[in-house]
């Protein structure tokens, strides 16, 4: 957990290693855009065409930067993403969503994954477990740094 959450606090100054960065669209003027169902339709043409026919074309989430010109979509059920420029509906750039991964390693949520279970019972328990023993390491720790300095608080260094 601690491995990946210092790789998840570097993500956007990796140099695109853990996160790609942004393409750069055409417009940022969202007048001049495509409707989204429209950039919607060439994101999973591109996928199914350019990538692989046999990925689930289900979309998680559509992340629109119009100060790029560029609209994000990701996937349920694979680590893809394409960045899609709104004003021509050119597909940009195709990235592994390794932030995406590695979030979903250092919440548990991979096993749910890999799992399908649909409801998020092994991330509940896996982070519930890493929090209570966090808190309990936290609290005993600094009570085995404490105790030695009361013990020794008060007596005379020549005993």
């Amino acid at each position: 957990m601690a491995s990946t959450g210092l790789l998840l606090g570097w993500k956007k100054n990796s140099g695109g290693l853990i996160l790609a960065e942004t393409a750069q669209g055409t417009s940022d003027r969202l007048a001049e855009w495509l409707p989204l169902d429209s950039l919607q339709k060439n994101a999973v043409l591109f996928l199914h065409d350019s990538v692989s026919p046999t990925l689930s074309l289900e979309i998680d989430r559509i992340d629109v930067r119009p100060e790029k010109g560029v609209v994000k979509f990701t996937f349920k059920e694979h680590f893809t993403g394409l960045q899609v420029d709104g004003a021509t509906g050119r597909v940009l750039k195709k990235e592994l969503r390794t932030s995406d991964l590695i979030e979903k390693i250092h919440d548990g949520s991979v096993v749910d994954h890999w799992l399908r279970t649909g409801n998020d019972l092994f991330k509940l328990i896996y982070v519930t477990v890493m929090g209570v023993a966090l808190l309990l390491f936290t609290i005993t720790g600094f009570w085995l740094w404490l105790g030695p300095k009361r013990l020794t608080k008060g007596k005379s260094p020549h005993r």
